[in-house]
């Protein structure tokens, strides 16, 4: 039997910083009503010259040196992106060029925030079908460059990075194995897709906070649940869990809910702001370059927003 594992992470973020106390030279807000509101200090801000392709190439090229692999020892490279500009090449090709790649199949997944855990699912199901050996699955957003920078209650959320994992395949899987990458859990509520919107020409990014937060602290909870289920882990067995890094009001509560009770809970919207697909790769990478969950440690990594889409499964720590 054939199973999958994560063999090495990246992430990558832009060097330009922006704070609270800028923000508040640019709009009616200031520190503490950011920071009461969404917990978030600071933000990493792309410049004009840096596109969306750049920033997953440096975080896939990151990961690549962690796993000691070559570009061409890559086969599919999927991209969860919704921010990129051009329609085609998608950005997932892009990014192959970028990295020197010869022929792998390319692919961009517009899921907005919960895109990552979509692309990690269909990394981990491309390789159990025998479609490919080696998958490079990366989340990557330029949400800066959609931001209405004149509306106080969206321009503090936003920040710009990418995050990559690398999927490869686990020959002979004993059926007991605890699995590498876990079932995942997806769905949407089309009908509320208005709640979450990148729209317009330009592309604008606007949503119904409030409707955004019921749904997240009163629906996701038991979609979480059952995705452990799924893998056969309990909520308290988990070592990490890392949410679509949203808004430290909706990233608290849900964790608590899960009943995740041992499991450390990625917080690195505080630092970093919303960067939509890349967040939840961007945390994960973070919490294991800085060693805080050990090497075959359970995590759930669950995304949410855009579309009212969802998807989570519980990884093992590479």
């Amino acid at each position: 039997m054939t199973g999958t594992r994560i063999a090495a992470l990246g992430h990558y973020q832009p060097a330009k910083v922006l704070t609270n106390h800028d923000l508040a030279e640019l709009v009616d807000t200031d520190d503490a009503w950011i920071t009461s509101r969404v917990g978030i200090r600071t933000r990493h801000v792309a410049g004009p010259d840096e596109p969306v392709d750049e920033l997953a190439a440096h975080a896939a090229g990151k990961a690549l040196a962690t796993a000691g692999l070559a570009p061409d020892d890559i086969d599919l490279v999927l991209v969860a992106t919704s921010t990129a500009i051009d329609r085609s090449p998608n950005t997932a090709a892009r990014v192959a060029a970028r990295l020197g790649m010869t022929s792998p199949a390319t692919m961009d997944l517009n899921v907005v925030c919960a895109g990552f855990t979509h692309a990690l699912a269909t990394a981990d199901h491309a390789v159990r079908a025998g479609g490919a050996r080696r998958v490079l699955v990366i989340g990557a957003d330029k949400m800066t460059a959609v931001t209405d920078w004149t509306d106080r209650t969206t321009c503090v959320l936003t920040g710009d990075g990418a995050g990559a994992a690398i999927v490869e395949a686990v020959e002979d899987a004993d059926a007991g194995d605890e699995p590498g990458i876990g079932p995942v859990l997806w769905g949407s509520v089309p009908e509320m897709g208005h709640a979450v919107r990148i729209e317009g020409t330009p592309p604008v990014f606007a949503q119904e906070g409030q409707a955004v937060y019921r749904w997240a602290t009163q629906q996701l909870p038991a979609l979480a649940r059952k995705a452990c289920e799924r893998s056969g882990i309990a909520p308290e067995d988990l070592a990490g869990v890392v949410l679509h890094q949203a808004n430290l009001r909706i990233i608290e509560p849900l964790a608590a809910k899960i009943g995740a009770v041992n499991a450390i809970v990625a917080r690195d919207v505080v630092d970093s702001g919303n960067t939509s697909a890349a967040s939840i790769p961007l945390a994960l990478a973070k919490l294991v370059e800085r060693g805080e969950l050990p090497s075959g440690a359970p995590v759930l990594l669950f995304g949410f927003g855009g579309n009212l889409s969802y998807a989570g499964q519980v990884v093992r720590v590479p």
